[in-house]
């Protein structure tokens, strides 16, 4: 698709036939573009853990842990819905911040002022270098959608890359309903 306008705050659908494992059927919102290189977090690979077993002395808090890619797994990312209130936070998108003062989340959380609706939490991240991402664009890997707050934080990971998908409309509703394993007879 030459000539797609990629922009941060998007999101990055990867094409039904992706083989990497580390991005099959995986939706990635786009948190930074530009000539240097590209970062996103995988928003639809939950973990079975919890942000407060990762982090020594982190606040106890119910919130899961979602593989943000296979760049630097040994660091935790966050992405949230409370703007200017965590100080250093980067707005992405209408709704959506990244990052933040770590001291303030944490006295945030402790305070009860953030809850685990309000954040996500990343082991690792998406990283492209300068114009991998468009190679990867022009050769079909990755499909752009409009970035909802409610992708991150109301809708059920399990299903979201069908459901951007399928709200993208006209043939990428018929992608989004495709089985994930295709046989033949």
């Amino acid at each position: 698709m030459a000539g797609t306008i990629i922009n941060t705050g998007s999101i990055l659908l990867a094409e039904p036939f992706m083989l990497d494992p580390n991005f099959k059927r995986t939706a990635v919102l786009l948190c930074e573009h530009s000539e240097e290189g590209s970062i996103g977090f995988i928003l639809n690979k939950k973990l079975d853990m919890r942000v407060d077993d990762l982090v020594n002395g982190f606040p106890e808090f119910n919130a899961k842990v979602f593989f943000g890619g296979p760049v630097q797994t040994d660091t935790i990312h966050y992405i949230h819905n409370v703007g200017d209130l965590l100080e250093e936070s980067r707005k992405i998108a209408d709704g959506v911040w990244w990052g933040g003062s770590f001291e303030q989340l944490k006295f945030l959380i402790s305070s009860e002022l953030i809850t685990p609706d309000n954040i996500r939490f990343f082991v690792g991240y998406s990283g492209w270098s300068d114009n991998q991402l468009e190679e990867e664009m022009e050769t079909g890997s990755w499909v752009t959608a409009n970035m909802h707050p409610n992708y991150v934080f109301k809708s059920k990971p399990d299903s979201l890359w069908s459901q951007i998908m399928s709200n993208k409309g006209d043939h990428y509703a018929v992608i989004a309903s495709m089985p994930d394993a295709v046989t033949y007879n």
